[in-house]
Order: structure tokens, then sequence, then C-alpha cells
């Protein structure tokens, strides 16, 4: 099966029990406000140089604020030989509507 580009946070939540790794590339100050338990953050303009510390073998889910740079960061990857990455559309901002209200908005 084919892994989509964007996926909902509904989704994405799913996906995310079911072990996919979600990779949050907001700054270090956004996510001192609010953060995803379990999530592995790497700030976009350091993806690049990590690019050998990523799993090939996992779903990726990129997350931003809103799913701008997270898209940016799937498409890079994508084009860097990862498969199996999708955007969060609408990122944290979506995810703290949807998902887990408790979560600190900025």
């Amino acid at each position: 099966m084919e892994t989509p580009l964007e996926v909902d946070v509904a989704t994405a939540a799913q996906l995310l029990r079911e072990g996919a790794l979600m990779l949050d590339v907001r700054e270090a100050f956004e996510v001192a406000t609010c953060a995803i338990a379990g999530s592995q953050h790497l700030p976009m303009r350091q993806v690049p140089e990590n690019l050998p510390d990523l799993p090939r073998d996992r779903l990726i889910l990129v997350l931003c604020a809103v799913g701008a740079r997270s898209l940016r960061v799937t498409q890079f990857l994508r084009a860097n030989g990862f498969e199996r990455v999708s955007n969060v559309a609408g990122g944290i901002v979506a995810w703290a509507e949807q998902i887990d209200p408790s979560l600190a908005r900025y």
C-alpha cells in the first residue's frame, strides 16, 4: 500500500498507536509549549544532517504547528529515499483541537 503524502490527525493518532514515529520538526521553544507524548523532536533545519539517524523501516509522521513546515520536510525526506513518510495535516494545532484538548495552545 502506498503511503499517503498527508494524513489527518485522527489517522495520525491511530498510526502512532500502531508504532509509527512522530517526528516533530518545530523549534525548541514551540515544543516547550506543547508536545505529543512519545514524539521525537528534530528541528526542521537539522533534518538534513540527521538523515542517517532516521528509520527507513518505520512509518514517519512529520508534525509542525499547522502543517506547512512538516509538508516541506515530508517532501524532502521522500526526495531522499524515505518511502514511508506522511505529513500530519493541520499540525499540533489540529491535534490540540481534535485529539488532545489538554495541550497548551500558542
